[in-house]
């Protein structure tokens, strides 16, 4: 087991209350859980996002923290948290960088694996009868 080591799952969802997509505007949510799976405990400091979308338009975000917070855990525990992007397009892909220091003052990188972020199994909002799995009765 390593001494240092967060994993990161992630869970992706499209949210067409807040996309318009004959505007061009793709509203994505994603949760995801970081649990502490080394030796000792550590701190999230900082994040560091590549986000595509469908055309090749990359954006990148860093920031301290994430959603306000920079969690510290012990090993074993688990932290977890919601946020979101838009994009121009109804697919993309998400990937980063979680930057973290151990207690002892070791810094260390979670990555977070390459994730898709895509809206194409939404119905079409402009169809009436669009079932929620994207099909439409006739």
């Amino acid at each position: 087991m390593p001494k240092y080591q967060f994993d990161v799952q992630v869970l992706p969802e499209y949210l067409p209350e807040q996309s318009a997509p004959d505007s061009g505007v793709f509203g994505f949510a994603y949760t995801i859980t970081i649990t502490n799976s080394g030796q000792g405990p550590a701190q999230l400091i900082a994040r560091h996002w590549i986000i595509r979308d469908a055309h090749g338009h990359t954006e990148e975000v860093k920031g301290l923290g994430v959603v306000g917070q920079q969690p510290l855990l012990k090993p074993g525990e688990a932290f977890q948290y919601t946020s979101g992007c838009r994009l121009r397009t109804a697919s993309g892909t998400m990937q980063g960088t979680f930057h973290c220091v151990a207690e002892d003052g070791a810094p260390f990188d979670t990555p977070v694996p390459l994730f898709v972020l895509d809206a194409s199994d939404a119905p079409d909002p402009r169809a009436p009868d669009a079932l929620p799995n994207g099909r439409v009765l006739h």
